[in-house]
């Protein structure tokens, strides 16, 4: 059976304060259920901070992203060894905001996937269209194109590996929302991507949902058959929430 995991993603949120009081709130409340992953990817200057009091508590460490290379003159950049250093788990990559504000193309992401799964963490590799795409019809043409890139690069076998979240730039904190079955259509056609290359690697393959996910919109979603927990931003700043989507995950893995 395929893991279920809800990630939260902080994006640059958050202070030394605000972080310590969410972090009791989510460490006193995810529930402990088999096959149910959690975790959350705060801004990297709070990684040790969020490391250091998750301690023993069964919530993952995840960043926001990282350099392809592994040392040298790159300034205001971190490696996958220092992640790791830290006790990270997981590493987003190729966020639309990646994508979009800092000119990321597929090919960096590829290489910064290659260089991710190298050093034995785990990429969550986002993938997703803009309005304006998906109005032109180019949604799942330029979402297979995102993973063929990395599958080009790094294999099919390494998808094994992988996370993908899916993500419709569209439905990022401007109001509008995919529908279910909008958000099914695109995980079921990527997971149909991979299984012309691996059933088997297809099938065990987690896909997140990265649109803005709620608690008033979890169960919905999570029902449906390709979606296999979620990419959680503005909703994972709040315990309330963020548990809440949890508890949605514990039940729809019953």
């Amino acid at each position: 059976m395929r893991k279920t995991i809800v990630a939260g993603n902080w994006k640059m949120n958050g202070t030394s304060k605000s972080i310590k009081t969410l972090l009791e709130s989510l460490t006193a409340g995810v529930p402990v259920v088999e096959g149910l992953v959690t975790l959350v990817c705060p801004p990297a200057v709070y990684l040790s901070q969020v490391k250091q009091q998750l301690g023993s508590a069964p919530i993952a460490l995840g960043a926001q992203n990282v350099s392809a290379q592994s040392a040298g003159a790159l300034t205001g950049e971190w490696s996958l060894e220092m992640l790791e250093d830290i006790g990270c788990e997981y590493v987003i990559l190729g966020h639309s905001e990646r994508r979009s504000i800092f000119a990321e193309s597929n090919a960096d992401v590829a290489d910064k996937v290659a260089a991710t799964l190298a050093a034995g963490l785990i990429p969550i590799l986002c993938v997703g269209e803009t309005l304006e795409q998906r109005n032109a019809g180019e949604t799942l043409a330029l979402v297979a194109a995102q993973i063929d890139a990395v599958l080009q690069r790094v294999g099919v076998e390494d998808f094994a590996s992988v996370v993908i979240a899916y993500e419709p730039v569209w439905a990022i904190g401007t109001g509008l929302t995919a529908t279910p079955e909008q958000a099914q259509e695109v995980h079921a056609a990527i997971r149909a991507q991979l299984a012309e290359c691996d059933a088997d690697i297809a099938d065990q393959l987690s896909i997140l949902y990265g649109g803005s996910m709620n608690a008033g919109n979890a169960a919905e979603l999570l029902a449906q058959q390709d979606i296999d927990g979620g990419l959680i931003g503005g909703a994972s700043l709040k315990a309330d929430e963020f548990l809440t989507i949890c508890a949605v995950a514990t039940e729809s893995r019953k």
